[in-house]
């Protein structure tokens, strides 16, 4: 990574015109500013926050820089940087997190990342993603928590969604059920395609074709849950349903097949098993029966990809890890 010195040498100015170009460039004349902000633009330099401590002030533990996307802004993935803190700690490290937001600019967002100059990186999504990893990422110790690359190999962590569904829907189809309403993710989520590929294994193990099953699929977007009551009731007929179970593509999509249901007098597990996805964070014990559902291992990814960090691991495989089927009260 280039540094100040490199950038005073291009521009052909001292290290204080420099400095003054960054943290007060009200100061500099137009023409030494344009000058300076060229080389730095050149260089692809970025400015090391942890310069401007008072001098002689304690050297920081080793930190991981946790690169958010939508991760701690929603409530349903928080186990990972959780985590990540928990783990750091325990080890003598620390970690900070930086949020990007969906109008951010990457670049902006890596370059504030970098510039507090971590021991590591974790870059982390909220839902299975695929990610196009910055390049500047790449010159640190560099790890996906959630989500996998589309640019380079690197070392992942993510949930075994294929394990996760097939373990649920074995104990379905051990229960008895066999007529299941498919209630899917959208086509494009990664998870989708990989938990529709437990759901058919288990169900063709047990001599039962899942093309002859009705399978949804939710359209894109947050308002398309409330398309999924409709779906429902279409294959409700005269205050009967025409399936004996529902399988949801997470705990949201089971929060709404329990008041159609219910609200249709269609009795839950009595008349119709629900088994969900997630074991959402706040939500999953509360509903009534309680849910069974599928636990994403949120925490434990988060712990695996700091230590991958503070143990200097070099591997940079995929890692899936179980996801593990919690029975309850609507199976």
């Amino acid at each position: 990574m280039s540094s100040l010195k490199a950038v005073a040498q291009l521009a052909n100015v001292s290290l204080m015109t420099v400095s003054r170009a960054i943290n007060t460039p009200e100061k500099l004349n137009p023409e030494t500013l344009i000058q300076v902000q060229s080389a730095i633009k050149q260089l692809n330099y970025v400015p090391n926050l942890s310069a401007l401590k008072i001098r002689g002030a304690r050297t920081t533990p080793n930190s991981i820089g946790v690169l958010a996307l939508d991760t701690v802004t929603t409530p349903f993935s928080v186990d990972i940087t959780l985590a990540i803190e928990e783990t750091a700690r325990s080890q003598g490290w620390h970690s900070f997190v930086i949020n990007m937001l969906e109008h951010d600019n990457p670049d902006d967002i890596t370059n504030l990342l970098l510039s507090y100059r971590p021991s590591g990186i974790i870059y982390t999504t909220m839902g299975l993603r695929n990610v196009k990893v910055p390049a500047k990422l790449l010159n640190y110790a560099c790890v996906l928590a959630n989500c996998e690359s589309e640019n380079v190999q690197l070392a992942s962590f993510i949930p075994d969604d294929k394990q996760g569904q097939y373990d649920a829907v074995q104990s379905l189809i051990k229960a008895g059920y066999r007529r299941p309403l498919c209630i899917h993710l959208p086509h494009q989520r990664v998870a989708s395609s990989r938990r529709r590929e437990g759901l058919e294994q288990a169900f063709r193990e047990h001599n039962i074709n899942p093309d002859t099953l009705t399978h949804i699929y939710m359209e894109d977007g947050d308002t398309h849950y409330l398309d999924i009551p409709e779906k429902i009731i279409m294959n409700i007929k005269n205050g009967k349903p025409l399936f004996d179970s529902v399988i949801c593509g997470n705990d949201r999509i089971a929060f709404i097949v329990y008041q159609v249901l219910l609200s249709n007098n269609i009795k839950i597990p009595q008349d119709v098993a629900v088994i969900g996805y997630d074991n959402m964070v706040g939500v999953g014990d509360l509903f009534i029966p309680a849910l069974s559902t599928v636990q994403l291992p949120h925490y434990e990814i988060g712990r695996l990809s700091a230590l991958h960090i503070i143990n200097s691991e070099k591997h940079t495989e995929t890692i899936k890890i179980n996801s593990n089927y919690l029975s309850r009260d609507s199976l």
